[in-house]
């Protein structure tokens, strides 16, 4: 494998793999504005709207599951074409998904609008499956789940600015008396497909590291000899599933007289707290995971901390007297680090644990505490992608790009567990569809305490 690159240009490059991060978070996000604003437009339930996300994180499951099929038959495709091209047609074909949005709101088609989003989630499939394992490639194995926590902090950062940019696009700056209904989304996707385009064509002249293989192309399932992967590939079900489905459900769970009583366009913005609380997480998480050590690693963590906080609250406009209780719910987050002592695992249990608590409180309780509590589960939500996948992929070896094509191929999860949550939506209330998520987070405990562990299984 080609790894004597200069430490400049690893960094050169996984500032371009951050790009990439940012944008599929930012366009990912979206579906959480797009879910209540589809919703009203063509008079949808719960469950339909939810559709949504079924449709958008299906595509994720066939396009992996094709990949996977190819890499037992052909060969590794990554492996046969490399991460830049792959990177470029993963691009390419996300912006073309966004391009059809503009025939979908045309003929105001629900279906033209599926069609369109699980095109966008074919071109993130493949970037998935490229730009993960190419993260964690770009230095140390060890520090490689500290990288995917700063890229997944800058994927956050796309998800905690879409639904302030998209809310404020799709259901005012667009939406008028003489522009009703669907046509509020041309021209935003028409903006956002064009800067995929712009990102495929700078990729296509910029230099990437190449990291090849000396040994031949194998045409088998190996990867999936390998327990943690085997049992990681669940966990991303269960994680990806539990935060589409609360992210997709929030702004109807902010619309509730008893808990806060917000019109689509104010419950919108804040998303920007769930989504910049796994952005405040991963940054923190990447220096807590990093080599840095003693009193400078928890002063920088409290310092990202506070600057990030205070981004997220001018992007949002809310008075500081409506969010104060964000703040509580970070010190609390800080500490959980700190408990979590630099390890990936015990991290992973510990913020699980944390995130089933506060659902419970969003379930049974109501007002302030209940809506701040499931707001504020994104910070514990913020490292479980990055430390599966790193503890998942650790010993995969060449069967590293097989074994991420399964891994992205679970995040189908974010199209199940939202349908049944709007399900159990329409018949149990919002309330208690939270318990769709709660149930998934129990099989992460079991994954940060035992189904890591490195073992090969006898097939």
């Amino acid at each position: 494998m080609e790894n004597n690159s200069s430490a400049s240009k690893f960094t050169s490059s996984l500032a371009v793999m951050i790009s990439l991060f940012f944008m599929w978070g930012f366009i990912t996000s979206l579906n959480d504005v797009l879910t209540p604003f589809l919703k009203g437009v063509f008079e949808l339930t719960h469950f339909q709207a939810n559709l949504v996300q079924f449709s958008f994180f299906g595509a994720y499951f066939i396009g992996s599951l094709l990949y996977f099929f190819s890499s037992i038959t052909i060969g590794d495709p990554i492996a046969r074409m490399g991460y830049k091209n792959g990177i470029i047609l993963g691009l390419l074909l996300a912006a073309l998904g966004c391009f059809l949005f503009f025939p979908s709101a045309h003929y105001k088609s629900f279906g033209f609008f599926l069609g369109a989003l699980a095109c966008i989630s074919f071109g993130l499939t493949i970037l998935q499956i490229a730009a993960n394992p190419y993260v964690a490639l770009l230095g140390k194995p060890e520090t490689a789940s500290s990288r995917l926590n700063l890229a997944q902090g800058f994927n956050s950062f796309g998800h905690t600015i879409a639904p302030v940019i998209g809310g404020f696009l799709i259901f005012k700056f667009f939406f008028t008396v003489e522009n009703p209904g669907a046509n509020s989304v041309k021209v935003p996707y028409l903006i956002f497909g064009a800067a995929f385009l712009f990102l495929a064509l700078f990729i296509a002249f910029v230099h990437l590291p190449a990291f090849t293989g000396s040994d031949k192309i194998e045409k088998k399932p190996e990867a999936l000899r390998h327990k943690n992967l085997f049992w990681g590939i669940f966990a991303i079900f269960f994680y990806v599933g539990a935060e589409v489905s609360i992210g997709s459900n929030l702004v109807a769970y902010l619309k509730l007289p008893d808990i806060a009583g917000l019109a689509e366009a104010d419950g919108s913005k804040y998303l920007a707290f769930y989504w910049g609380g796994a952005m405040i997480g991963r940054f923190m998480g990447s220096i807590s995971l990093s080599e840095t050590k003693g009193a400078k690693k928890y002063l920088s963590m409290l310092a990202v901390a506070v600057v990030l906080f205070t981004v997220i609250f001018a992007i949002t406009k809310i008075e500081f007297e409506l969010v104060w209780y964000f703040l509580i719910f970070l010190t609390v987050n800080y500490f959980a680090f700190m408990l979590g002592k630099s390890l990936p695992a015990r991290t992973l249990t510990i913020f699980a644990l944390f995130v089933m608590a506060l659902l419970t409180v969003g379930i049974f309780g109501n007002g302030k505490v209940a809506m701040w509590s499931v707001l504020c589960i994104g910070m514990f939500n913020s490292i479980m992608w990055s430390n599966i996948f790193t503890l998942a992929i650790d010993g995969l070896g060449k069967y590293t790009s097989q074994g991420s094509s399964l891994l992205v191929m679970m995040i189908v999860g974010g199209a199940i567990l939202p349908l049944l949550q709007g399900g159990l939506a329409d018949i149990a209330g919002v309330h208690y569809s939270l318990f769709i998520p709660l149930l998934a987070y129990l099989y992460l405990i079991f994954y940060g305490v035992k189904g890591y562990k490195v073992k090969k299984l006898q097939i």
